[in-house]
């Protein structure tokens, strides 16, 4: 592993975030000022005091030297003015990469911290460091603690993180990328195939024979870069490997970014239904860098924007309702939306106090949908399509307004989702489908309807007493193809 640099403004949450990612990382934490302190035998203050901001920033300069001529991995903290000296970027640069992290606002600046009678506000040294701190490339926009698991939230962080680490990877993403594997960067003990249909045991078990190929054991962890299957796949092998083995996910996709990554979900499909096979285990660390999604496809992006929409339901909060078709989310939108999702998985990381069941919302009916697809429909335009058809149960039932099914069906379809089930799915197979839900018991279902923005409910439906989904008066599929070759013209 490179040596991280964690750089920003007083108060952006350096120190803290060092401690956890060192730890999540296994490497040495270094507080700069702490080393200072330690070394002059007085506090940062009382140097300054005594000494004077020079004096400071001479014995700065010094103990930076010393921690980048040091040997092994190391997390370290920086001071918020540690690297306007031109000379100490070029250590740090050299001896590895500088996060630098989003300034706080003045108002959260004031709440951390507080403002010293007769002090200068630590706003003020912010907006003058301003073009400073955004002279540095890589960036962190959030950061999130889940106790069992850290997830932040960045741009240009993952190669950094990945340096030295065993890591199973997306073929596709092996190919678009490979300055993060080889030489200064990730060994690849896996590739792992692109796409639903290889999310299986038998993938699975390739995993655990890399794995005993690369001599990995219970001490040692493994990184999963790629999308939501390579990060479910990936997790639930280290979960299963010698009953358990630590693993950090690097998600790549917008779906996997603000849904997949942060559950501590992981699991397999069987031939019956999605994620039967599977275990909770929370990656140590979940790195999210936002310039992976350069080279998303404008599909992909869709599907990813129908799980954040869904968060807008859970939360209701339509953050990004004016978004255009195909725009690529920043860093900060991903971090704003995650928190919606982070904030339900720490309050009932196990699905224990039902709680987290608001997150399936869209996804009972939307994984039957899936299914019935072949897996030819994207995760992402099922749940959009489950989050409206769910909705339309919803108001059947007085739960929800009227008019909410078609309010939700237009904010998916302004992301370029589909809102309507293909009619080429049999609509009289979906309850047989859904009866194969994780969530049943026996014929009883409990969905998570969007009943409103800010409103989801949780409701058991006993499908074998009361069918939700009948063939809709049309002709089948076949049969459409042949009227609609007669209408335009066919003899």
């Amino acid at each position: 592993m490179k040596k991280i640099f964690l750089y920003g403004a007083p108060a952006s949450g350096k120190t803290t975030l060092g401690a956890l990612l060192a730890g999540a990382l296994d490497a040495r934490h270094v507080d700069l000022d702490a080393e200072i302190a330690a070394s002059a035998g007085r506090s940062i203050p009382e140097i300054f005091a005594v000494e004077g901001e020079a004096g400071f920033r001479d014995r700065e300069a010094a103990a930076l030297a010393a921690v980048c001529a040091a040997d092994g991995a190391a997390v370290v903290s920086l001071g918020g003015g540690s690297l306007l000296r031109d000379a100490n970027r070029w250590l740090c640069e050299r001896a590895g990469e500088v996060f630098c992290l989003r300034t706080p606002s003045d108002e959260e600046l004031q709440r951390r911290l507080g403002t010293a009678p007769g002090s200068r506000p630590l706003g003020d040294r912010a907006r003058e460091r301003a073009a400073h701190y955004a002279s540095f490339p890589l960036r962190i926009e959030g950061w999130f603690d889940l106790g069992n698991s850290l997830v932040v939230v960045g741009r240009g962080i993952a190669g950094a993180v990945l340096a030295g680490e065993r890591a199973a990877a997306d073929e596709t993403v092996a190919r678009l990328y490979p300055g993060l594997f080889g030489d200064g960067g990730a060994r690849l003990v896996a590739s792992i195939p692109s796409g639903e249909r290889h999310k299986n045991v038998g993938t699975v078990s390739s995993l655990w024979s890399a794995f005993a190929a690369a001599g990995l054991g219970r001490r040692d962890r493994v990184a999963a870069v790629g999308g939501g299957v390579t990060g479910d796949l990936t997790g639930f092998a280290a979960a299963t490997w010698m009953r358990g083995m630590d693993w950090i996910n690097v998600p790549t996709t917008l779906l996997a970014m603000v849904d997949a990554s942060t559950g501590g979900k992981t699991g397999c499909d069987l031939p019956e239904g999605k994620n039967l096979a599977g275990a909770f285990h929370f990656p140590r660390l979940v790195v999210v860098d936002a310039d992976f999604l350069s080279t998303l496809p404008e599909e992909l992006l869709a599907a990813g924007r129908a799980e954040m929409i869904k968060h807008e339901v859970i939360a209701g909060v339509r953050a990004g309702e004016g978004t255009a078709k195909g725009a690529v989310p920043t860093a900060a939108e991903i971090a704003a939306n995650l928190l919606v999702k982070v904030g339900i998985v720490k309050e009932d990381p196990f699905e224990r106090t039902g709680l987290r069941m608001k997150l399936n919302c869209g996804h009972t009916v939307g994984h039957a949908v899936e299914k019935l697809s072949g897996y030819a429909l994207a995760h992402g335009a099922a749940v959009a399509i489950g989050c409206v058809e769910e909705a339309r149960i919803a108001a059947a039932r007085a739960l929800a307004p009227a008019g909410w099914p078609a309010e939700l069906a237009a904010r998916f379809a302004a992301a370029g989702l589909p809102t309507e089930i293909p009619p080429e799915i049999d609509r009289a197979r979906i309850d047989e489908t859904m009866k194969g839900d994780k969530k049943r018991a026996g014929d009883v279902i409990a969905f998570a309807l969007p009943c409103g923005w800010g409103n989801v409910r949780i409701e058991k439906i006993d499908l074998g007493k009361e069918p939700l989904f009948r063939r809709k008066y049309l002709p089948d599929y076949a049969t459409q193809r042949v009227l609609r070759w007669l209408l335009e013209g066919g003899v």
